[in-house]
């Protein structure tokens, strides 16, 4: 070390009476490219350094011990800006001598700082100084430094490793070489040779191997050329997501080998070139051109094509297009060729804005050899609201078509809303301001019907108009609104047996609630106004009808609380008992048609409101009331429900006689009894049940009992039991669990979207099974394979598409992992999201991996 310019001096800022030890110049050198030289240490008079005070007991014993000079040579050199040498201070020689302990020896407190940015800015990046440490250095402040021996330069999120090292300043030129290695923000790259201009990212790597930080894909090249610091160009490259094994003969399961590789990571993608793909050993694809994803980032460029083989489609061939358009703004185009039934087009398309959204879908097949003739959908989706000077305004519309009444059965790929026979086309026109909106609707329905289980179409709204005004400010704490609504119904009489008609109706309430801690009682009023104007004649010639009804309510409830303790267990038990009274009069509506009503499901959120019907054609003669009691058990600690017990039942004091065409009125004084049930006493377990039962009979109208087991991620079983007396009875299970937990291997607790271990196998399945018809009707079950690297998945599908017709399906897909999938037939993984409670998938990546989660 004989340049002088290299050498190190004592700081002269040392304490009087102390001595320095000379530190060693290869410890770290800081240097700036195209600056000033940085000068050296500056004297600093010792009572300029901020102090804190110290309790006078702990200052006497500190000045009772000897400092070691270790550690004055530590303090001396961080005011230098020189790294600093570990050092202890000793301790007294007996207990009795020891201080108490005080907050001024208790560790500095550590918080998070802003300078750890998971992206450096572009304008404090050039200004990044450079650090290079090494056993040897020799070079010129601000010129060059040549560093031997355990060599590294760093700059910003830039680390560089070498055996041997030279850097020249003013060309920002790195030249590194003898097991070189590369961390460039959490992507590592390994070889034997390297030149870069560290701040631009411009260079070449010879004979390099690397990996990506955000999908764990790595691979080996004779060359890598640094574009920027965003992309660069891998020659000869194989590409890869299997962990590689300590043996010297490792190969990975699958493996992509191309001349050529492009890696963008501003774009998060990759291309590769005159590529083939390996699966065990064996190329199954070549492949000329293809993107692959570097993160799950949208990008453009042809998706996974599907193949399926059913028994209605025959051998299919399906090949989607991905356009990423914007950022808020993409397509997805799609061919498929069907051998038994011809090819079909379709695409979608999605925008996103800050003040609305919606999707575009449709599909063509020109000639369907399946119904002998042209088959087509559409689906349309828009949401939107605009503040303007006279309120908010919303422009909503929901509107699905299709070709026949068989679309529904015959295209089982299609989206959910397509695969229903009621298909809504739906706008409406929605205003709102302070305490007032109002609303313009039209809706109409396709209704797609079956010889073998007709449906009567429901009535279109064409078009409906409505007002409501709810006051927020009203004095003696009173709750009001008042609704004024007119509707144009139209249907085919012919279907519907009912004539069109306007039909207007203006609903007004208002409330007291009286709320406290212990409970809560509200009495509420309301009237109701409806008129109808008829197309046709009625049966006793009214072409008009009209109908004013009053409704009172009170509703009333009470909490109780006790500290309890079942199974050892302590809970806060309550006992919430509730009572509903309601009361509307008689008035004879069996005259009205009836345009959007339905009575109401019999159940705990039906039990206590004032109307046995949904709709606004028939309002129910109630005089009745309602008691009920729920206890439920919650943790004292988190208020966490363990357990939920509820019982309720109607007390009636007069005959019902208002009833919907066809129904039986209401004679009996006591309604059937609900019971209820939920019980979550640990994580694991849940429980759910709710029976409708009849006291006379001695038996259950309605019961739905649920369980469910779930110990842990991809470990779930749940089981539902649902009867409706006289109607169906169905058993309905569900699971996805390992199958290596047959023969003992349990895996490793990883987390969601992370698999449990390599190497395991996994049951997926739902079975539904008809206990009245003696069959299942209903059939999902699957296989998964996790490799780590690479997923395989197998499933049986049978679904019930009619009476009696099914569709059965054998979907197959291989998935590897940061790369692409492959299927045989629809992707099983819609398949199990869709028909698997609480299926989790293997891989599915929660966060974006941090560049410090791979620092140096």
């Amino acid at each position: 070390m004989d340049n002088p310019i290299l050498q190190t001096r004592p700081c002269a800022t040392a304490p009087r009476g102390r001595r320095l030890a000379r530190v060693p110049s290869f410890l770290l050198f800081r240097l700036k490219p195209l600056s000033p030289p940085v000068p050296r240490c500056k004297p600093h008079p010792v009572q300029a350094l901020p102090l804190r005070p110290r309790p006078a007991t702990a200052l006497a014993a500190r000045q009772a011990r000897p400092v070691p000079g270790v550690l004055a040579c530590a303090v001396a050199l961080a005011w230098c800006g020189l790294p600093t040498l570990p050092a202890q201070a000793q301790t007294a020689a007996t207990p009795a001598a020891q201080p108490a302990p005080s907050a001024w020896d208790a560790p500095p407190a550590l918080r998070s700082s802003p300078l750890l940015q998971e992206k450096i800015p572009e304008a404090v990046r050039s200004q990044l100084p450079v650090f290079v440490t090494g056993d040897r250095v020799e070079g010129q402040t601000d010129l060059n430094a040549v560093i031997e021996g355990n060599a590294e330069l760093r700059r910003g999120d830039t680390v560089i490793r070498a055996d041997r090292l030279d850097y020249n300043v003013p060309e920002d030129l790195a030249k590194a070489q003898g097991q070189v290695r590369i961390n460039r923000a959490g992507n590592v790259y390994e070889g034997s040779a390297l030149e870069l201009r560290v701040e631009a990212f411009e260079g070449f790597f010879s004979d390099a191997r690397y990996r990506f930080l955000a999908t764990q894909a790595h691979g080996e090249a004779t060359r890598v050329d640094f574009i920027d610091r965003d992309r660069a160009v891998v020659h000869n490259a194989t590409y890869t997501t299997c962990e590689r094994g300590n043996e010297a003969s490792w190969q990975p399961d699958w493996v992509l080998r191309a001349a050529t590789i492009r890696i963008d990571n501003e774009e998060e993608v990759g291309t590769a070139e005159d590529a083939v793909l390996e699966f065990k050993g064996l190329p199954i694809l070549p492949i000329p051109y293809i993107t692959f994803p570097l993160s799950d980032k949208r990008k453009s460029g042809l998706l996974p094509p599907t193949i399926g083989l059913d028994s209605r489609d025959g051998l299919a061939y399906m090949q989607p297009y991905y356009w990423n358009i914007a950022p808020n703004r993409d397509a997805t185009l799609r061919a498929a060729l069907m051998t038994k039934r011809g090819a079909n087009l379709g695409g979608e398309f999605r925008y996103l804005e800050p003040t609305y959204k919606g999707e575009i879908s449709g599909d063509v097949m020109p000639a369907d050899r399946l119904r002998d003739r042209m088959r087509w959908s559409f689906m349309g989706k828009h949401e939107g609201w605009f503040d303007t000077a006279l309120g908010g305004l919303g422009l909503n519309i929901n509107l699905n078509r299709v070709s026949d009444d068989n679309y529904w059965r015959d295209f089982g790929r299609a989206s959910e809303p397509l695969r229903q026979r009621l298909l809504p086309g739906d706008a409406s026109l929605n205003w709102a301001r302070g305490d007032m909106s109002a609303s313009v609707r039209t809706l109409k329905w396709q209704t797609l019907q079956d010889v073998n289980s007709p449906i009567v179409p429901p009535y279109d709204r064409m078009p409906q108009l409505q007002w409501r005004y709810t006051p927020s400010h009203l004095g003696g704490g009173l709750d009001a609104s008042v609704v004024l609504d007119s509707t144009r119904f139209q249907a085919a009489r012919a279907l519907t047996g009912q004539p069109n008609a306007d039909r207007s109706f203006a609903v007004a309430q208002i409330s007291r609630p009286f709320l406290a801690p212990a409970g809560f009682i509200t009495p509420r009023l309301q009237l109701h106004a409806t008129s109808y104007q008829f197309d046709t004649p009625l049966g006793n010639g009214d072409r008009s009808a009209s109908r004013t009804l009053p409704t009172f309510s009170l509703d009333s409830g009470l909490v109780f609380e006790r500290d309890a303790a079942y199974f050892g267990r302590a809970f806060l038990q309550t006992l919430e008992p509730r009572a509903f009274y309601t009361y509307t009069p008689y008035r004879d509506q069996s005259r009205l048609p009836v345009y959007d009503t339905a009575a109401n499901d019999f159940n705990f959120a039906t039990i206590y409101t004032e109307n046995a019907f949904g709709g606004n054609d028939r309002l129910a003669d109630n005089n009745l009331l309602t008691l009920g009691v729920t206890t439920r058990l919650l943790d004292p600690n988190n208020g966490a429900e363990a357990a939920r017990f509820g019982i309720a039942q109607r007390v009636r004091f007069s005959d019902q006689k208002v009833t919907l065409p066809g129904g039986a009125p209401v004679s009996e004084r006591l309604s059937d009894l609900l019971l209820g049930a939920g019980i979550s006493w640990t994580p694991e377990w849940g429980f759910d049940s709710t029976v409708q039962y009849n006291p006379k009979t001695g038996r259950s109208i309605r019961s739905t009992i649920g369980a469910r087991y779930s110990p842990g991620n991809y470990r779930t079983v749940s089981a539902a039991y649902r009867l409706q007396r006289g109607t169906s009875e169905q058993i309905d299970i569900g699971w996805q669990w390992p199958l290596n937990d047959l023969w003992g291997d349990k895996g490793q607790d990883l987390g969601a979207g992370r698999g449990q271990g390599g190497g395991r196998w996994y049951s997926v399945g739902r079975l539904n099974y008809s206990l009245q018809d003696r069959k299942l009707v209903d059939t999902v079950v699957g296989l998964e394979y996790d490799s780590c690297c690479w997923i395989g998945r197998v499933v049986l599908e049978r679904l019930q598409s009619g009476v009696t017709t099914s569709n059965t399906r054998l979907l197959f897909q291989i998935e590897f992992v940061g790369f692409s999938r492959l299927s045989l037939g629809s992707s099983p993984l819609e398949t199990f999201k869709q028909n698997v409670p609480r299926y989790q998938y293997l891989r599915e990546q929660v966060s974006t991996p941090s560049r410090f989660s791979n620092y140096d």
